[in-house]
């Protein structure tokens, strides 16, 4: 009997001591994976000064200048994944993280209004008279305030899978997953972590990845997706740009669209699982003489259609984004 005792015991002491272990194991990898983000992130950007508090952005190429302004739960390097993919070289690609995401401020006015101010300030301190605009989904509607306040300064627009923006509201849009898995998720950086290295398909359905898509995605389009579900982390680094995405939807802000003079290219998916078809096409009949490019399939994310999408992109960019200075 008391043989028994001691091996329970014994097994006991075993199970705890490996049971810390492995929590330790995995604090330490779960540890050293931040702090490698945290590095990557903060070297791979810079921080200018502006009316509206510190901006950060990365800025790299050669050529007409466009300015890459990611979605929600993105930042600057969001953006340059944006930029590749959908740009590509022979451009001076500028993506600056918006308000309250990474190293930017989240000034008490961070309207739409105010973050096309502050990317116009940003541009100032760059000596960039003229940009184009490349935006997708929360970026969207800064670009459409940035056209309609610095109508001089936007040679083109191009706007893949536009965000609501007023008179739009929350309720029209279609989220993949319920909220509560959203703020979950968001509420630290551990359980997004564990997603990425334990369920990246799981995660994936945030983005509006179905099964369907990710059938027919190649090798470029599968990077573009890894590197997206990448860059929502540190999720903590990213919540306040993240709660000020209801700043697009704020009845008090105005997006009068047929005052827009800027050549338009608007592309938008009819299975858009987060931002409606509708969305997009009420932009481009909004906005005069726009080009519209609606796609039968592809998603939130515009998957299988990489290679026809950025041919578009850069002759439409090519045409219509500023000369570079020499």
């Amino acid at each position: 009997m008391r043989s028994r005792s001691v091996f329970w015991r014994r097994f006991g002491i075993v199970l705890i001591g490996v049971s810390m272990f492995a929590v330790g194991a995995v604090y330490f990898a779960y540890s050293r994976d931040m702090q490698s983000i945290g590095e990557r992130l903060s070297t791979g950007s810079q921080l200018m000064q502006t009316r509206h508090g510190p901006v950060e952005f990365a800025a790299w190429g050669s050529g007409p200048a466009v300015l890459a302004l990611h979605g929600a739960g993105g930042g600057y390097d969001q953006g340059r994944l944006l930029a590749e993919a959908f740009g590509g070289d022979g451009f001076r690609w500028v993506s600056p993280s918006r308000f309250g995401y990474l190293r930017s401020a989240l000034p008490a006015e961070a309207s739409t209004a105010a973050q096309a101010d502050a990317f116009a300030g940003l541009l100032d301190r760059l000596g960039i008279d003229r940009v184009a605009i490349l935006a997708m989904s929360g970026g969207v509607p800064p670009a459409l305030q940035f056209a309609l306040r610095h109508p001089e300064r936007t040679s083109a627009l191009v706007l893949l899978s536009s965000a609501p923006y007023t008179p739009f509201t929350a309720a029209q849009q279609e989220l993949p997953v319920p909220i509560w898995l959203y703020q979950a998720l968001f509420g630290s950086d551990f359980p997004y972590w564990v997603l990425q290295n334990l369920a990246r398909p799981a995660l994936e359905t945030i983005f509006d990845v179905r099964p369907e898509l990710r059938a027919v995605m190649t090798p470029e389009e599968q990077a573009f997706v890894a590197g997206l579900v990448d860059a929502f982390a540190p999720v903590t680094r990213r919540t306040g740009g993240l709660a000020n995405e209801g700043a697009a939807i704020d009845p008090r802000a105005r997006y009068p669209l047929v005052e827009i003079r800027s050549p338009t290219l608007v592309v938008h998916a009819r299975d858009d699982g987060i931002n409606p078809f509708a969305f997009g096409e009420h932009t481009a009949q909004g906005i005069p003489g726009a080009e519209f490019m609606p796609l039968a399939s592809g998603g939130h994310l515009l998957l299988g259609y990489r290679a026809e999408i950025q041919s578009r992109v850069r002759a439409f960019l090519r045409e219509h984004a500023p000369v570079a200075k020499p």
